[in-house]
């Protein structure tokens, strides 16, 4: 079998053509924009930061107030320390969490990507720094399209430094949750840092870089997974971010002077202000969009675009389709928020949180085991008496000295003839080796359910019971 030879490049058909199935990302040069909703997101910025990287600084009880010490196993929440089996109120936690992005999400949709989203947060921090070093939107084009030179590479070294310089305050910060951060300061400061915090500083801090300097919108758009299934939790009553395309539509340039019905245009004056200000760079007016983030910039251009033009601000607005379809006002609009799957995830995550609360409210500084001695399950001692050995561990989840005192009961003269007192330490865990006796022949063999009373000495409330069982040998 003979095949034919291909033909040479250069006899092939000259109008083939190489079609990308991509297109290649463009940079996005937001501008800057000033209303109610940017207010907004700048308050709930500095709210955020100072919470972040106050926190670790905060003293309560002579140690940081929160603190996850990973070394020792313990979680100081301000007067609270928590253990590793304290692991459920973390599945609560993020339960709530969950349950809350759901109802937020199904009432006025991505709110929390648009002004409280660390990403979101870090991307506008981050901005700010660029603006201040680079100057507005049309100064950045300038900047980028020009050519190479001294003050073009000083404005951006200068840029990447604050950045660098800033993502690494971001991840110091981060490591202070688990390290005590005075602690952590120090070593820094003598450069003896340990490998594992060197380690997260520096990858959270190019996290922080490269998300926020580098990425940004394309977190959000490609990388997020909540971009993809937030459309599961939206409805035709969900608020969100909404161009009215029958009072703006046709759109077209005028003169602020001209009557727009005359010219029969909309309301759009075609400005594109609203793309432009646009943090994932998406032209509201093509309608719901997956890359919308919700953050109210395009409704702050365009209202202050209406104000100059003597219009009616809300030609870009948060509404519903069920309030824009139907024409609906403000208050009828909300009033459709109290619908089904609303009531349902309200009453939902107000039950988890209540029964967290009263677990938190009801929960034991104190966690007691009592184990049997597997060396000595059951012998005969001096004058003939039955001795079980039990081993008492104690986990102190105070920060106060607790004097604990045990005692006994279930079996006719049954007695501890051990110390039946432990002084535990604040956040210590201490055992306590108990030896229970009972006189010979005041029992049948066999198994015999007993009870523990441990009970502190320095506060009324810790009083706890333990089953076990005493064994008495045939």
């Amino acid at each position: 079998m003979t095949t034919k030879p291909d033909k040479p490049r250069a006899e092939q058909a000259p109008d083939e053509v190489e079609i990308s199935l991509y297109e290649a990302s463009k940079k996005i040069y937001a501008r800057s924009v000033k209303g109610l909703f940017n207010s907004w997101r700048w308050a709930l910025v500095w709210i955020t930061q100072i919470v972040f990287y106050g926190l670790p600084w905060l003293v309560w009880n002579h140690r940081q107030a929160v603190l996850f010490d990973l070394e020792t196993r313990r979680f100081y929440l301000f007067g609270l320390v928590l253990y590793p089996q304290d692991f459920i109120y973390l599945t609560g936690l993020l339960v709530i969490a969950a349950l809350a992005l759901f109802l937020f999400t199904a009432v006025a949709g991505r709110l929390w990507c648009g002004f409280a989203c660390p990403q979101t947060v870090y991307t506008e921090i981050f901005m700010w720094i660029e603006k201040k070093v680079e100057g507005d939107r049309s100064a950045r084009i300038r900047l980028d399209d020009g050519p190479m030179s001294a003050a073009k590479f000083g404005r951006k070294a200068l840029k990447h430094l604050i950045w660098v310089l800033f993502g690494l305050w971001t991840g110091f910060t981060f490591v202070g949750y688990f390290t005590p951060i005075t602690l952590l300061a120090g070593e820094v400061a003598s450069w003896t840092l340990g490998p594992w915090e060197t380690f997260w500083i520096l990858f959270y801090g190019f996290a922080t870089y490269g998300n926020a300097g580098w990425m940004r919108e394309q977190v959000c758009k490609y990388m997020c997974p909540y971009a993809r299934f937030q459309s599961a939790m939206f409805d035709r009553d969900t608020m969100i971010v909404t161009y009215d395309e029958a009072r703006g539509e046709p759109r077209g340039a005028r003169k602020k002077s001209a009557d727009p019905k005359a010219l029969n245009l909309g309301s759009c004056i075609d400005c594109t202000l609203c793309v432009q200000v646009c943090p994932t760079g998406i032209d509201i007016r093509k309608g719901l969009q997956y890359e919308c983030i919700g953050c109210g910039a395009c409704v702050d251009a365009c209202d202050d675009v209406m104000d100059k033009m003597n219009y009616p601000r809300g030609l870009i607005r948060f509404a519903t389709e069920n309030g824009m379809a139907n024409n609906w006002s403000n208050q009828q609009m909300v009033q459709r928020a109290l619908r089904p799957r609303v009531l349902i995830y309200t009453g939902v995550l107000v039950a988890i949180c209540v029964a967290v609360a009263v677990s938190l409210y009801l929960r034991t500084p104190l966690k007691v085991d009592v184990i049997r001695d597997r060396g000595a399950i059951a012998r005969m001692v001096e004058q003939g008496r039955i001795e079980n050995v039990f081993r008492l561990q104690a986990m102190n989840a105070t920060e106060v000295v607790q004097t604990l005192e045990v005692s006994v009961q279930g079996l006719p003269g049954l007695e501890i003839a051990s110390e039946r007192q432990v002084v535990v330490q604040p956040t210590e865990v201490r055992s306590l080796v108990l030896r229970l006796q009972i006189p010979p022949g005041s029992t049948a063999s066999g198994s015999h359910p007993i009870k523990f009373q441990i009970r502190s000495l320095n506060d009324a409330g810790i009083d706890i019971k333990e089953d076990s069982v005493f064994l008495v040998p045939r």
